[in-house]
């Protein structure tokens, strides 16, 4: 949902928060705490090169604010084991204190992880800077057999300078895969690639690692292919701007923020993980590559090409935290995403019924809303799965509540149970600010049983932080302290007691987002401040007219840089630097409100419209440190919480706000995007981003969510989100309703593809306890299957579900035919996958298909074997429930394969399976079958395509008289073959 602009919000919600206020008590039901003298936080903080800080004889140092003169280290006291290494580094020289304190003592541990896997972790020897905890992220032991000798990756160094770079034990000479040598990188100074921007400068690589800023560089190949670091919507497209070709290079700042889909910004989620998809035009191969850094603090990531250089370099400028770095050998893309996986954790199992199709709106105003939605949805036979209710539901805009008048518990528990009794589901929304009570008569338990039991975030002093989003002054959770868990997990069992019988949950607003900046609600009249009123909002923006942006955006990001006065001058010695703590505010030596190196966030001040970075957490830990797990640990949490509250069962989460590992608690959908053309198209970057990053249940909101939609382009969306994990339309408060009934068009499209969708099932099913189990993305890139075809490196108007089946939607309005590629340059099979026509397609370059209104193209790969649901029906439930069918789609010699995952789609942990096993070659077809699982359905029909046509069928040995034969297609269906898929089976041709 998106968040009020705060300019709009000073003018209609809130007086001016700077002014100091009196020390004052508040009795709250009986629970007496302290507020803050003081209003905490800072919005001083610009988009510049940093934030200078001169002494002021408060200890607060001055900076240099220029890391030309910061010496590096020296590697020293090496030790050598059977996993790795660890060494000293030592500051090389005088101090720089560049946009912080230097640090003179460090930590380097080299530890093979893996056959595919190299950890280089750098740190503060006296461990006084922020590290992730294990309890957040939970990272990989220490390996049990050595890999020094045969990884895949060679960890090299240079001891003075310290410098290191890491390359494949297979092809030693080749560049590195990543390098931090000075000689390796393009020589310095280098001007600002943005003239207006003076921070876009590199003006030295050494590295950096002070304890309000860090820096490392490496040198990348020339225009090399790269892919990651989000989350971003990148006018350049998936592939990211490195600086040639005309690009200009690419600031990724990662500081989460709530903002409607913005194009080049920083948005929701932070992952700092890249794939380089390295192309040897020499040999006309490719391999694949990547690299972690995991650290939470706020950064920019620059992805740059100087003039001349005959390289590009990747950049890395940290607020805090330490250098804990992951490379990971592929070679190929989907291996270097599973090797991610392996270290940060492999997404949750999805249910079944989340492959379903979804439908919400902000503005179903009662329960009467939500009955007549899903009857209309019945009556015009198009699927629901789960219908959705937005901030509406709420009472006073406050969470794990019901409005009394429009959604009553018991009418709202009876809309649920009969939603159940028809195998659909129900999922509310939880936003993540917890409203106070604003007097003693005000009674809301899950804000009083946090005060009860401490788990609320802090100010420096001790007093809550207050920020304020819908309902008024809100507290926010503190995933740190040791009772959140029973506390979140008591509102969600007391919601489900009033009614709200769930079957999911969707995290809204966890970046986090407030209305205001700073505790602004420290002090106020709380009753003064009325939740939000949407009464007489309009929607006036609509779909681009035609022509206009077939291309997506091409728009830069926009900087708000100023000149910085550099300080030159250095020290010779270091003071000691102090971890952080509650109250950290107040120590000397330090900043967090306004850090001295500003990273690009695009709103401007780290405070702003989120958390003050002083805000505290219990341990010890400061906003500035975690902010960008803050919905991570949501994410967490709330699926504990889920799995406790329906116990047995798979929870199901969608969240906006994300980090590394956040997939093994959640899915993700891709914000308020916008009813645009534009971004019809820019949603598949999105899908294609959050595979590498372990998220693979995702999607954007369907025919879009800010703005009015259309007929047209509602159409084309239900039918491109078909072909994408999650399914749902969603729209925003007062705008054009635009469930998939409203117009004749878009129903006859969403029936259509969600049959596809639902037939496809168990494919999806397969693909997703893949990426459980061994971290393999669902939906691919093009050149993720076909990584030595350039042509496809930039290609996102295309994916593959799988490694089976290419979509092509149509992106542009009025279009009645569209350009796609076909992968394998003619040494593929495409088939048609209504037709099961075969594609003369074009090698190497684009072929133009029929793409008429309510239709999208959707192509089977050859020596495929696809088990299908042979029935679709109205839940997935029914689906299930229903057939089987087989469909192979035979390569120019004849051979097929493919796999299948069955279970009971629910169960929690997963209980027993079966996989299947389909292999097809010399005119048979093999069935295996191995596991406990039983599946009661058979399968009932077997479509084989590229067969000459035969003269005699048999299964099992037995002739069959059930057969047809089509020439056109070269296809042969064998029909009522009842076979028992718990055994194994052959069919014959010949």
């Amino acid at each position: 949902m998106q968040m009020i602009s705060e300019a709009h919000h000073q003018r209609r919600y809130y007086r001016s928060h700077r002014f100091t206020v009196m020390f004052s008590l508040l009795l709250l039901l009986g629970v007496l705490y302290t507020l803050a003298p003081t209003v905490w936080g800072d919005v001083s903080q610009h988009a510049t090169l940093g934030n200078k800080l001169a002494s002021n004889g408060t200890g607060t140092p001055s900076y240099s604010m220029n890391v030309t003169d910061c010496p590096g280290y020296t590697l020293g006291s090496l030790h050598e084991s059977d996993i790795g290494l660890t060494a000293q580094l030592t500051l090389a020289g005088p101090a720089c204190n560049a946009f912080g304190r230097d640090i003179s003592n460090l930590t380097i541990e080299v530890t093979y992880q893996s056959q595919s896997t190299l950890h280089v972790k750098i740190y503060d020897t006296a461990n006084q800077q922020f590290t992730i905890p294990e309890s957040v992220i939970e990272r990989p032991a220490a390996p049990k057999k050595s890999y020094t000798g045969n990884s895949d990756l060679l960890f090299n160094f240079d001891a003075a300078p310290f410098a290191f770079w890491v390359t494949r034990r297979s092809d030693p000479g080749a560049m590195p895969l990543f390098d931090t040598r000075t000689s390796s990188l393009p020589p310095t100074p280098i001007p600002p690639f943005n003239a207006s921007d003076p921070s876009t400068a590199f003006d030295g690589f050494p590295l950096v690692f002070e304890d309000q800023y860090l820096q490392v560089a490496s040198a990348l190949p020339y225009g090399t292919n790269i892919y990651g670091l989000g989350e971003v919507i990148a006018s350049s497209g998936f592939r990211r701007d490195i600086g040639t070709d005309g690009g200009v290079g690419t600031i990724q700042t990662h500081w989460a923020r709530d903002v409607a889909d913005p194009i080049d910004q920083n948005m929701y989620g932070s992952h700092p993980i890249y794939v380089e998809h390295r192309y040897n035009a020499t040999t006309g191969k490719a391999s694949a590559s990547g690299v972690l850094l995991l650290n939470a603090a706020g950064s920019d990531i620059f992805l740059q090409t100087p003039p001349n250089s005959k390289v590009s370099l990747i950049e890395y400028r940290l607020i805090g935290g330490i250098m804990d770095f992951y490379f990971f050998s592929g070679p190929s893309d989907a291996e270097v995403i599973a090797q991610y996986g392996s270290v940060i954790g492999y997404p949750m199992w999805q249910p079944a019924w989340g492959f379903g199709f979804h439908l919400c709106r902000w503005g179903y105003h009662n329960v009467s809303d939500d009955i007549e939605n899903v009857a209309q949805m019945r009556a015009a036979g198009i699927p629901l799965e789960v219908q959705w209710n937005d901030i509406d539901l709420y009472h006073a805009f406050r969470d794990f509540t019901t409005d009394p008048v429009n959604f009553p518990g018991d009418e709202l528990r009876t809309f649920i149970r009969d939603l159940a009794a028809n195998n659909q589901h129900y999922i509310p929304i939880t936003d993540v600010g917890i409203a106070i009570t604003v007097n003693s008569t005000d009674i809301y338990d899950p804000f009083t049983r946090g005060v009860e039991e401490d788990v609320w975030i802090k100010n420096p002093d001790g007093s809550l932080y207050l920020g304020q989003v819908w309902p008024g002054y809100t507290v926010y959770p503190d995933w740190f302290s040791e009772n959140i868990l029973s506390v979140w997990t008591e509102a969600f069992r007391n919601w489900t007691e009033i009614g709200v019988e769930f079957s999911g949950i969707w995290l809204d607003m966890n970046e986090p987002s407030s209305f205001c900046s700073d505790s602004c609600g420290t002090g106020a009249n709380y009753s003064a401040l009325a939740p939000m009123n949407m009464a007489g909002t309009v929607v006036t923006g609509y779909p681009e007219c035609y022509n206009e942006t077939k291309w997506g955006p091409s728009g830069n990001m926009t900087i708000n840089g100023t000149s910085t006065n550099s300080c030159t001058t250095s020290s010779t010695t270091t003071s000691t630097v102090v971890k952080r703590g509650v109250g950290a505010g107040g120590e000397k030596g330090v900043n967090l409100n306004s850090p001295p190196y500003a990273i690009h966030n695009a709103i401007g001040s780290l405070n702003r419209n989120t958390l003050a970075t002083n805000a505290t957490h219990s341990g010890g830990y400061a906003e500035l440190d975690v902010h960008n797990m803050f919905g991570l640990m949501e994410e967490k949490t709330t699926h504990l919480a889920i799995q406790s509250v329906i116990p047995g069962k798979r929870p199901f989460l969608i969240s906006r706000s994300t980090f590394p590992s956040a997939g093994k608690w959640t899915g993700h959908w891709l914000g308020d995007n916008y009813s645009k053309w534009q971004y019809l198209y820019l949603n598949i970057q999105g899908v294609l981003q959050f595979q590498i990053y372990q998220i693979p249940m995702v999607g954007a909101d369907t025919c879009g969510f800010n703005d009015n939609t259309d007929e047209e382009l509602c159409n084309r969306w239900m039918q491109l989100s078909a072909f994408v994990p999650f399914y749902r339309n969603h729209n925003t408060y007062a705008a054009l309703p635009q469930e998939p009934y409203r117009w004749e068009s878009v129903a006859n499209a969403s029936r259509i593809a969600i049959a596809a969708r639902y037939s496809l099932l168990p494919y999806w099913y397969t693909l997703f306890a893949n990426s459980s189990m061994a971290g393999l993305p669902p939906v691919r890139a093009l050149f993720y299957e076909f990584p030595d075809e350039p042509e496809l490196f930039t290609v996102d108007r295309q994916w593959l579900v799988g490694s089976d089946i290419l979509v092509t939607p149509v992106l542009t309005p009025g279009a009645t035919t569209v350009d796609g590629i076909f992968p394998g340059r003619g040494s593929v099979i495409w088939r048609d996958w209504y037709t099961h026509a075969a594609v003369n397609a074009t090698s190497g370059g684009n072929t133009t298909l029929d793409a008429p209104i309510s239709y999208i193209n959707v192509h089977i790969r050859d020596n495929s074997a696809l088990l299908l649901h042979q029935e679709p029906g109205y839940t997935i439930y029914e689906t299930r429930e229903g057939p089987y069918s087989l469909l192979v789609s035979l390569n120019a010699a004849g051979t097929a394969f493919g796999t299948a995952y069955v279970d009971d789609g629910i169960s929690f942990p997963p209980g027993p399976s079966r996989s299947l096993t389909f292999q097809a070659e010399k005119g048979t077809l093999k069935i295996e079958s191995k596991g406990k699982y039983t599946i009661l359905q058979k399968l009932e029909t077997i479509t084989v395509l590229g067969v000459q046509k035969p003269s005699q069928v048999s299964l099992q040995g037995s002739p069959v008289k059930g057969w047809t034969y089509k020439e056109a297609t070269e296809e042969l269906v064998v029909s009522n073959t009842s076979v028992n898929l718990d055994g194994q089976t052959t069919l014959a041709w010949k």
